[in-house]
């Protein structure tokens, strides 16, 4: 061979295959893949090889389907559920080649690997609706089930009599030992969780909590502080924006000394996903498989991830008398009862209510306190699946300068629930009122006040102010649900939107 073409091929040229070699499809695959730059999941096919399939992935997912005769390939697991529960998921930096005679796992140096398929703990029943029209729906009604197995993961009922902490997450004590600071990188609607938690975990465990957009973390960081737990919160665990946050917050941390160490904790639906591989401790959401792309029930189960981080907190730093930790966890059980009972009670209501609104093109959706987030989660809800125009504010920060969007046309919605702050959302609510503006609360009935100043109340029991959101959430992903159906729209695959969020 002449040095000439010798250097060629050292380059990567693909001049030189032989087609009639068996691996010559492989080869040429694993060359391109190394001269690729960026992220990427592909899945390549030749025709000059009609019985090979081969795929490639580099900091994006790529998950392999062992079927009875057959393979498949996809980004995430749920689309391989209704077809096999044996998958296998590539690392970054492999491909696979796929063929009738199995399946062969390379790194991009060209290495054989030895890995094992593992089993899903789903149940191919899950991808049905069983008699709901649109999974968004039947996911709404599994929102109870959730807390429940939230609870029965995170709890122990005899936490007084064993003088330990109501709150059993699985992760060391050293992870939280002399924190100072929590900073939570998140989109979307774990974002709006991480709202929460940042309320839950200031009020309750007194730690200085920052929320920021993992898109926007990546290329405005803020300054390294001492003693800082990151938090990386994602429904899919293959979020590309947060997954490349948390890693830049790990490198920037790297070779500092002890008080300024990377301390990494991931809140996911998916363990077993990149989030799972990447980060050493997770808290589990055990929410299922959530098959809409709007996040609901996900959406439930971070909550209960935070509650249960800032509830350990408040125990181990004495932060929350052990009589209010009691008020809390009695409230947390009786939460699912409650729920179950509002969607019997009240889902034809807020149908009967959804038909009005055919031909309104922009809601507003009010709330304060912990409250807030919720307002800005049931704004995105019915943006996501309607498609109008929506936009969650502070209640209080309604005269300065929203309410000009105010008149007859523009409904809306306020989350006034019992507490410090009820007064004041009532307040704010009567100031959109003398606009004209249509009124629908989300309270309670039972509470004075409210019913003379909505022109619709969507009814939720009363709570304790901070439990309030896992309930309040409801009426709105309902009020969302069912304006979308009514318009005929897709409700469980909206446009322009992923089930996981993984390009940047």
């Amino acid at each position: 061979m002449s040095e000439g073409r010798r250097k060629k091929e050292e380059k990567g040229s693909f001049d030189s295959l032989d087609l009639s070699d068996a691996d010559a499809f492989l080869v040429a695959v694993r060359k391109a893949v190394n001269q690729l730059q960026g992220a990427f999941a592909i899945a390549v096919l030749c025709a000059d090889f009609p019985d090979e399939l081969i795929v490639a992935r580099q900091q994006a997912p790529l998950v392999i389907g062992f079927g009875s005769g057959e393979f498949f390939c996809a980004s995430d697991t749920p689309a391989l559920v209704a077809h096999t529960r044996a998958v296998l998921s590539l690392e970054n930096g492999e491909l696979a080649r796929l063929t009738p005679m199995g399946v062969e796992v390379y790194n991009f140096a060209g290495e054989r690997l030895k890995k094992i398929p593992r089993i899903l703990g789903w149940n191919p029943i899950l991808v049905e609706k069983q008699g709901f029209k649109h999974f968004m729906h039947k996911e709404i009604y599994e929102q109870p089930g959730v807390v429940r197995d939230c609870l029965e993961a995170y709890t122990d009922n005899d936490w007084i009599a064993n003088n330990n902490s109501p709150i059993n997450l699985g992760l060391p004590r050293e992870l939280f030992a002399g924190l100072e600071h929590i900073s939570i990188v998140a989109c979307g609607t774990s974002w709006h969780a991480s709202l929460v938690g940042k309320y839950l975990l200031e009020q309750l465990a007194n730690i200085p909590t920052t929320v920021q957009y993992a898109s926007e973390y990546r290329y405005a960081a803020a300054p390294l502080m001492g003693n800082t737990l990151t938090v990386g919160v994602t429904q899919s665990g293959e979020t590309a924006d947060t997954l490349a946050a948390l890693g830049m917050e790990e490198q920037r941390r790297a070779g500092f000394n002890d008080k300024f160490r990377a301390r990494m904790l991931g809140i996911t639906n998916r363990p077993e996903s990149s989030l799972g591989h990447t980060i050493p401790h997770i808290i589990n959401t055990h929410a299922g498989m959530e098959i809409g792309v709007a996040a609901t029930k996900t959406f439930v189960g971070q909550l209960m991830a935070f509650y249960a981080l800032a509830l350990d907190l408040a125990y181990h730093r004495q932060t929350v008398s052990q009589h209010r930790l009691q008020e809390i966890m009695a409230g947390l059980r009786q939460l699912p009862l409650e729920m179950e009972r509002f969607l019997e009670i009240q889902e034809k209501h807020i149908e009967e209510l959804s038909h009005e609104f055919n031909e309104t093109r922009d809601f507003i959706f009010l709330g304060r306190g912990i409250n807030f987030p919720i307002a800005l989660e049931g704004a995105l809800k019915l943006k996501e699946i309607s498609y109008i125009h929506a936009e969650g504010y502070p209640a209080g920060e309604m005269k300065h300068g929203p309410i000009a969007l105010l008149d007859a046309k523009v409904p809306v919605v306020a989350i006034a629930m019992p507490g410090t702050v009820y007064e004041k959302v009532i307040s704010n609510a009567q100031e959109a009122k003398a606009r004209d503006a249509r009124l629908i609360g989300v309270t309670p009935k039972e509470v004075l006040g409210g019913s003379d100043v909505f022109n619709d109340i969507l009814a939720v029991p009363i709570v304790d102010e901070l439990l309030s959101p896992i309930l309040t959430v409801i009426p709105l992903q309902l009020l969302a649900y069912h304006i979308a159906a009514r318009r005929g729209l897709d409700v469980d695959q909206p446009r322009n939107l992923a089930k996981s969020v993984t390009v940047e």
